[in-house]
């Protein structure tokens, strides 16, 4: 997924570009409200993350033009604007959410993962990309997975979690960055569940003999592969 975060401040946007980009998306940044807007107009995005205050165009303005060309890309403000006017004169122009600077990472993570299933070209990348990695490939439509021509019937969660693994092969994705992607805030999930889950979708993808492939390291979090 695509995202574009256009903000001024050099201190916010390099640490959240890396911290978007761990995560898995693709991140372009516009330090200007002008150069933001040609960006959006001109490239596909699945988010667009704006500043309210910026040079040349403000993060309203990009958003106004955007809407009134007929694009519905989804927007999230970032603004220290926070009187119940300056919420209600964003959300009125178009913008999907707006987060208060200054935020805890978490809660933009979640809003970002809420955000993105709005995009429109969220459901055809879910529907129609089918996920390989060794000997394993997941078809997330039909919630099926395929391992030496034997079918696997998976749930919700562990779609969401096998395609996590499999779009980080080789990395070490951390408790925390595995629970920020599969459950919101509002649900904090035993810590007990992320344990359980793994150890059940271990389970069904590796049966007696073949090669294990999630891997634990232990105090940290889990590691996908061969």
């Amino acid at each position: 997924m695509r995202i574009l975060l256009v903000d001024d401040e050099v201190e916010l946007t390099e640490p959240l570009r890396q911290v978007l980009s761990k995560e898995g998306y693709t991140i372009d940044v516009a330090d200007n409200g002008k150069t933001g807007l040609q960006l959006a107009l001109n490239h596909g995005y699945d988010l667009l993350i704006l500043d309210w205050m910026l040079p040349y165009l403000s993060g309203l303005e990009i958003c106004q033009q955007l809407r009134s060309q007929g694009k519905t890309t989804p927007v999230l403000f970032l603004t220290a604007k926070d009187t119940l006017d300056d919420r209600v004169m964003g959300l009125d122009v178009g913008a999907d959410d707006y987060l208060i600077k200054p935020f805890q990472l978490r809660e933009l993570l979640a809003r970002v993962r809420a955000l993105l299933r709005r995009s429109p070209t969220f459901e055809a990348n879910i529907s129609q990309e089918r996920l390989k990695a060794a000997d394993l490939e997941l078809d997330p439509e039909n919630q099926m997975a395929y391992r030496h021509g034997r079918g696997i019937s998976l749930s919700e969660k562990e779609v969401m979690l096998l395609s996590y693994f499999m779009l980080h092969p080789g990395q070490l994705l951390t408790h925390e960055q595995i629970y920020q992607h599969l459950w919101t805030e509002k649900e904090q999930p035993n810590s007990n569940v992320l344990a359980a889950l793994v150890r059940l979708l271990r389970r069904k993808i590796e049966a007696d003999g073949e090669l294990p492939l999630i891997h634990t390291v232990y105090g940290k979090g889990y590691r996908f592969g061969e």
